[in-house]
């Protein structure tokens, strides 16, 4: 069973995180397809995406901690992989550690009422960084107030603070998340990708997350075509044929 599916819906990719048996915790086949599934969307002829998850629980309760993944980041829209279009998360139950780092990136956020998001790395000893970015989407105090004290945030209160952008009734996430990507099928995709371009761009990125997407960049280059026909040239002794691949 795949750990994350991809669905076409009209113009719309549904990315659904599919470990409903496991609270949809993030181990490395999790992250890996994520940001497969972020690449093949980007891709594609699909104009907007929606990252669900399966389940009645839980989005995601974060990190798994038997199985913890590599990179956490690559699983992150726009950190593991360029996205030049609209993301909307729609989220439901829990949504811990890691997880809310995946949904702050997405564009849009619908809300389950079920929804509590936690951040309790600095009551865990543990922090990857990429949640500082939070400062730049959310007012300052509200994101150290998430950041640092590790409670509970229910729907409602991250409605008010600015970090969902709609709270919905029970199991109605997804619908209401494919009405707005309904709206964004229909809209001009130069403008819809020049405005996220520039949101990005004027958003001030942590180091955490600034290093993440450089990162990134340096990997791609490490495990192209290109560069397993260096490492080989070099063995052989040879000069390397280069494709730009």
């Amino acid at each position: 069973m795949s750990a994350v599916t991809y669905e076409v819906d009209g113009r719309t990719a549904v990315i659904t995180i599919n470990r409903p048996d496991k609270m949809n915790a993030l181990n490395e086949a999790v992250i890996v397809e994520l940001q497969a599934a972020y690449e093949r969307f980007e891709d594609s002829d699909e104009r907007v995406a929606v990252i669900h998850a399966a389940g009645e629980r839980a989005f995601s309760v974060g990190a798994d901690i038997k199985d913890p993944p590599t990179e956490m980041w690559q699983g992150v829209p726009s950190v593991g992989a360029y996205l030049s279009k609209p993301v909307i998360a729609a989220v439901h139950g829990w949504c811990i550690g890691g997880a809310y780092c995946i949904v702050q990136m997405c564009d849009l956020v619908v809300a389950s009422e079920t929804t509590v998001f936690k951040y309790p790395e600095a009551q865990l000893g543990f922090t990857g960084g990429l949640i500082a970015s939070a400062a730049a989407r959310i007012p300052h105090k509200v994101a150290m107030e998430f950041m640092l004290l590790g409670e509970d945030m229910p729907a409602q209160r991250a409605y008010e603070v600015g970090m969902v952008n709609r709270v919905v009734p029970a199991g109605t996430e997804l619908e209401a998340s494919l009405a707005m990507a309904r709206i964004l099928e229909r809209s001009a995709p130069l403008v819809t990708s020049t405005l996220k371009e520039f949101v990005l761009a004027t958003l001030n990125c942590s180091p955490a997350e600034a290093g993440a997407i450089s990162r990134n960049t340096l990997l791609t280059v490490r495990n192209s075509k290109d560069g397993a026909e260096g490492r080989r040239a070099f063995a052989e002794k040879r000069t390397p044929d280069f494709q730009g691949r």
